[in-house]
């Protein structure tokens, strides 16, 4: 995607959204209740490799761009960010964000994470940077196959959830307020927050109020 047009204000955009993601991952982890897909996954494999979460969300970050090679998909500023920023913001999170346990303080971490998710994801896809590692592998599988959408990005998560899980990772109830929640809130918040070009305005002439009534000049076209 090019940063032609205003590009400062997009590049913020995405690396804010990318924070607000991170710190949405750890609110999630810290409330112990459960955590989305990929997150399960992360959670399994960072004990069993001796990695922080976030150094092994980016190893995983990593693995699905590699797959990404055959799928013919092209990275964008945003995917490189996706792996990077996230990485960083959720490991500093976590080491702000104390683990909780009193039941309140874990429901409130579970559906403030989820919630935040929604408006962090909306944000970073909204500035149109490129989209993350794991939705181009969605796509790229999807072009590739000719399923639909659905059933491949069902399938990946189930696969992933699986796995997570068998290695130790969290799945409770806030794996499934997740899946629930998170295509609406992204669609709610997204029409707020996504990069549009503005198409210029074509040329008019605008008719003088002269005397004579029959003036006009042309009007500048503006972005």
């Amino acid at each position: 995607m090019s940063l032609r047009r205003r590009p400062a204000t997009r590049l913020a955009q995405l690396l804010v959204g990318l924070v607000l993601y991170g710190t949405s991952m750890a609110a999630q982890v810290r409330s112990g209740l459960g955590l989305n897909p990929w997150d399960v996954l992360h959670q399994g494999l960072a004990p069993r490799l001796g990695w922080s979460f976030g150094a092994v969300t980016a190893l995983t970050g990593v693995l699905v761009l590699l797959v990404w090679i055959p799928l013919r998909q092209r990275p964008g500023v945003g995917t490189v960010a996706n792996v990077v920023v996230i990485a960083f913001a959720v490991d500093a999170a976590l080491g702000l964000i104390p683990t909780a346990t009193a039941l309140p303080w874990r429901i409130g971490l579970m559906v403030g994470g989820v919630l935040l998710n929604g408006i962090a994801t909306a944000c970073y896809v909204g500035s149109r940077l490129g989209p993350g590692p794991r939705d181009g592998l969605m796509t790229g599988l999807h072009a590739r196959t000719g399923w639909s959408v659905r059933w491949v990005r069902t399938g990946i998560e189930l696969t992933v959830l699986a796995v997570g899980w068998l290695l130790g990772g969290t799945v409770g109830i806030g794996t499934v307020l997740y899946a629930a929640a998170i295509g609406p809130l992204t669609q709610l918040f997204l029409p707020w927050m996504v990069y549009r070009d503005r198409p210029a305005v074509a040329v008019a002439p605008i008719r003088s109020a002269g005397p004579l009534g029959g003036g006009s000049c042309p009007a500048p076209a503006t972005e």
